[in-house]
């Protein structure tokens, strides 16, 4: 599919996809600009965006390719891409690689995971098929037994290895527990999550001769984000252009931020997506511009609407739903996320504020012990990749801390809560 003008794809999205017909309903038939619409709710979207009776496609599902994204159990939540904005997506994507540092002839292993609808190896395969260079793809996965993944890199003097930063990880540690290092792998091709300096140490230990650099910045809900920028800090990326439109808004008032330094939300509209539109949709994250003039931005983190803790990504309404499951009594009257980070892993906290006059000191007596307990399992059962991580040793099993509801981090301009709370150190 062809890069569309925001105009146009404003118009199809309005006669096609109820949902965009509603959403912009009080708005006047001109209106053509990204600071004319509302941003995308995405609890409303996701709503609206259902296997049966699908309000947010354009038309009926007949020729796609369905991927899996965040969400619960209950309720999972899926996009879709034709196969020609698949081709689009994949070779802007492809070209972008260039930037992260791929050369012609690279020897290139591809460790991020397949399967159940999930799209990253696919993704990453396919970008390395379509990119302007000649290159050779190992397409190994992320769930290949390191035992014959270590083997096989070797055999092949892979050059670039990409996988999440946990996946690169765990490789590492099973290297140099054997006593043995890569040196051939010159570029360590890194998505999904963010990486940190503790991480880069246990790199360097197995992979001596390797620079760890963002693969890019996309997802299988918002598309293409934003591509890598050469420079010593790898959370600078720059958006598509003419892919996509990459807006920061200012968490407040939902202006458009200009200026350089000022942390906002990121939000996105892709202009080569009109099967499932995706306008003014919010990524989840948190950045800065660094040079707006270039298109130049920061990466600092996961927005209220999500979170990523190490492999793992949940929503704030996951968490929601689970405490409304496990507190029949409404003994909980708030509720953060708080990730950290320590023993170089990841770890979430659940800050739950307690009912005035309730005790908060977290003893068998009053029973929040036991509801803490609760509510984790009520998540874990959610998102079983959580529980699963902590089995394997990627993230620190979830904790609760029974806090009042004055110990809450609010926004000290609106008052209002903050969801998420990122306390992981950003370099």
């Amino acid at each position: 599919m062809p890069v569309q003008q925001l105009s146009d794809l404003i118009r199809f999205a309005r006669e096609h996809s109820p949902y965009y017909r509603n959403l912009y309903a009080s708005l006047t038939p001109d209106a053509n600009s990204l600071t004319d619409l509302p941003v995308v709710d995405q609890g409303e979207f996701w709503a609206a965006n259902t296997l049966q009776d699908n309000q947010v496609l354009t038309a009926p599902l007949t020729e796609a390719a369905v991927y899996k994204t965040g969400g619960t159990t209950g309720a999972p939540k899926f996009s879709c891409y034709t196969r020609e904005e698949w081709r689009e997506f994949t070779t802007a994507f492809g070209q972008g690689l260039l930037e992260a540092g791929l050369r012609p002839g690279h020897r290139v292993a591809d460790l991020f995971y397949a399967g159940e609808l999930y799209a990253s190896f696919i993704f990453i395969l396919d970008s390395l098929a379509n990119a302007p260079v000649e290159n050779v793809r190992l397409p190994i996965g992320g769930g290949a037994p390191l035992e014959s993944t270590a083997p096989t890199l070797r055999d092949f003097e892979a050059q670039v290895i990409a996988g999440t930063p946990t996946t690169l990880c765990r490789l590492a540690e099973y290297l140099i527990s054997r006593g043995e290092q890569l040196p051939s792998v010159e570029l360590l091709f890194f998505g999904g999550e963010a990486l940190f300096s503790d991480q880069r140490r246990l790199l360097a230990g197995a992979f001596p001769n390797a620079e760890p650099r963002s693969l890019g910045y996309a997802s299988v809900d918002a598309g293409l984000l934003g591509c890598p920028v050469p420079g010593p800090d790898p959370r600078v990326h720059r958006a598509f252009t003419p892919h996509s439109v990459v807006e920061i808004l200012d968490e407040t008032t939902g202006e458009p931020i200009v200026e350089a330094g000022r942390p906002g939300r990121v939000v996105v509209t892709s202009l080569f997506r009109r099967l499932m539109p995706i306008i003014r949709y919010p990524a989840g994250d948190r950045a800065e511009w660094t040079d707006p003039e270039a298109g130049h931005f920061r990466i600092l983190g996961r927005a209220e609407e999500g979170v990523r803790v190490g492999p793992v990504s949940l929503y704030s309404q996951d968490a929601q739903n689970a405490v409304a499951e496990a507190d029949t009594d409404g003994r909980i009257m708030g509720m953060q996320l708080v990730v950290r980070r320590w023993d170089g892993k990841d770890g979430l906290v659940l800050r739950l504020a307690t009912a005035p006059g309730d005790t908060a000191t977290g003893t068998d007596a009053d029973g929040l012990d036991v509801l803490a307990k609760e509510v984790v399992e009520a998540l874990y059962t959610a998102r079983p990749l959580y529980p699963d991580s902590v089995a394997t040793g990627f993230v620190h099993p979830l904790e609760v801390a029974w806090v009042r509801h004055r110990d809450l981090v609010v926004n000290p301009r609106s008052g209002k809560l903050v969801r998420v709370i990122d306390e992981r150190p950003t370099a």
